[in-house]
C-alpha cells in the first residue's frame, strides 16, 4: 500500500465517466500489477450516485469482497458456475434488474473479462439492448492490453467503448505514493506492488520473478494467445532484458536463442511482449516506412524492475557498474517515454555509423531528438546535430549531465517535451 494517500489520474477519469449517461463500455485496460481493480475499487468507493457490483471473473467465490451493497447482493455471483457467456449474460441480466429498480442508475464491473470465451460478442449484443432501452447501466471491463485489443475491442465492439489505458507508475506517482527517491526508481522500476520489498532486495526479486514476470508470460500470453515456441518468447523476454538500452538484429537474436526459427516469428514475439506491458522493440527512424519496418530492433523494458531483477546485480552493485547503471538510466527513459506517450506519441531511436540519437518522439509532425546522459561515458551528443541535419526543423533534447536533469524530465509526460 502506498505510504501516504494517493489517486491517479485515471480515478478521476472514471469517475468523470460514470458521471455522464452511460453512452460508451468503459475498458480500464494495461499491463499485470499496475492497479487496475485497485484503481476501480478507488473510484467506485468514491462515487455516491450509484449502486454497483464488481464481479471478478476469475475468482468462484467473491462473497467477502468489498464492493457489494449487500450479503445478498453479492450472494448471486457465488457459485462454481463455467465462466462463460451464458454465466456472463446472467450476471448482466441481474445487472439490469438493479437498474429498474434504482433512479441513480447502476454500475456492473467485470475483472479479467478475456477469460470468458467469446466476451466480445456477448458483450456487444446485450450493450445494444441496453441503447435500445436506454437504460442506465454503466458497465466497466477490466483485463490485459493485448487481449482487450487484440480478442474483441477492435472487432465486435469498434464504436462502443472508451479506453482508459492504465500504463505503468511514472518516477512521480512512485515518490508521491511511496517515497521513491530516483535511484530507488531507475533500479526498483515502477511496479506498486513490490514497493514495500524495496530494503528486502532477495525479496523483492522472488516477487517480480514469481508474481509479475512469470503470470504476464503463462497466463497473459500463453494461455490466451497462440504461441507455438513458448520457450522461445520466454527466451526472447529474458534476451530483451539483458540487452535493454542497446540496439540487436534479428541475426544476432538468432544466433543466441535455441530452436528461434525466423525473424518473422521473433518479430511476431517482440510484438507480443510489448501489448503485454513487458519489452518494446523501438524501431530506427527513417524518412520511408519500409526502412523502419527492416530495421533492428532496440531493446527497451517497459517497467527497469524487469531489467533489475534478472541481472544478478544488487542496488549497490548496480550503481557501482558505471556502465550497467548508464543502461539503467536509458530504460528508465525509454520507458518513460513509451508509458506516458502510447499511443499519441511514437517512439524510435537513430542511427547512421557513429553517429546515434537514443530517442526520437514523434506526433504528427512534432519531432523531438532525445540523448540520454547518465555521467558514465563520454557521450555522443553530436548525433542530434546530424539528425537535425537529416530531417529538418526538430527539437533537440540533452537528459542528464549538462542538459535537463533527470528528475524533471521524469516529471512530465512525453507531449510535454515535443
Amino acid at each position: 500500500m502506498p505510504t501516504k494517500p494517493y489517486q491517479r489520474q485515471e480515478v478521476r477519469t472514471l469517475l468523470e465517466r460514470l458521471s455522464e449517461p452511460p453512452r460508451f463500455l468503459i475498458f480500464v485496460a494495461g499491463p499485470r500489477q499496475v492497479g487496475k481493480t485497485t484503481l476501480v475499487r478507488d473510484a467506485l468507493s468514491r462515487y455516491e450516485h450509484s449502486k454497483y457490483h464488481f464481479i471478478p471473473v476469475d475468482q468462484p467465490d467473491v462473497l467477502h469482497l468489498p464492493g457489494f451493497a449487500s450479503s445478498k447482493d453479492a450472494a448471486y455471483v457465488q457459485d462454481a458456475r463455467p465462466r462463460d457467456t451464458a454465466w456472463l449474460v446472467a450476471q448482466w441480466q441481474r445487472a439490469r434488474a438493479a437498474t429498474r429498480e434504482s433512479d441513480d442508475g447502476h454500475i456492473l464491473v467485470l475483472d479479467e473479462i478475456q477469460k470468458i470465451p467469446r466476451w466480445s460478442e456477448a458483450v456487444k449484443g446485450l450493450w445494444d439492448a441496453d441503447r435500445a432501452e436506454k437504460l442506465k447501466l454503466h458497465i466497466v471491463l477490466l483485463g490485459s492490453s493485448p487481449l482487450l485489443m487484440q480478442k474483441g475491442m477492435s472487432e465486435s465492439l469498434t464504436g462502443r467503448y472508451e479506453l482508459i489505458h492504465v500504463t505503468h507508475w511514472s518516477f512521480l506517482e512512485m515518490h508521491e505514493a511511496f517515497d521513491f527517491d530516483l535511484e530507488d526508481y531507475v533500479y526498483f522500476g515502477g511496479y506498486p506492488g513490490s514497493a514495500a520489498y524495496i530494503r528486502d532486495e532477495p525479496r523483492w526479486r522472488n516477487y517480480v520473478n514469481g508474481s509479475l514476470i512469470e503470470p504476464s508470460i503463462e497466463k497473459d500470453i500463453l494461455m490466451m494467445t497462440r504461441v507455438d515456441k513458448p520457450a522461445l518468447l520466454k527466451q526472447l523476454f529474458h534476451l530483451g532484458c539483458n540487452y535493454s538500452g542497446q540496439i540487436l538484429s534479428y541475426d544476432k537474436m538468432l544466433g543466441q536463442l535455441q530452436d528461434a526459427g525466423n525473424t518473422t516469428t521473433l518479430a511476431r514475439y517482440l510484438e507480443m511482449l510489448g501489448n503485454a506491458g513487458l519489452i518494446y522493440g523501438l524501431q530506427k527512424y527513417a524518412g520511408q516506412q519500409h526502412r523502419r519496418r527492416a530495421s533492428s530492433p532496440k531493446f527497451n523494458v517497459l517497467n527497469n524492475a524487469l531489467m533489475s531483477a534478472g541481472s544478478g546485480y544488487t542496488k549497490a552493485e548496480a550503481k557501482a557498474d558505471r556502465s550497467y547503471w548508464g543502461r539503467l538510466v536509458e530504460s528508465a527513459v525509454g520507458a518513460h517515454l513509451y508509458n506516458t506517450g502510447h499511443p499519441d506519441c511514437r517512439l524510435h531511436y537513430w542511427r547512421e555509423s557513429s553517429r546515434e540519437v537514443d530517442f526520437v518522439i514523434e506526433r504528427g509532425k512534432k519531432l523531438t531528438a532525445i540523448e540520454v546522459k547518465s555521467g558514465t561515458a563520454s557521450g555522443h551528443a553530436s548525433g542530434l546535430d546530424v539528425f537535425s541535419e537529416n530531417f529538418g526543423k526538430c527539437r533537440k533534447l540533452l537528459v542528464g549531465d549538462g542538459g535537463v536533469p533527470l528528475v524533471e524530465f521524469l516529471s512530465y509526460p512525453a507531449e510535454h517535451w515535443l
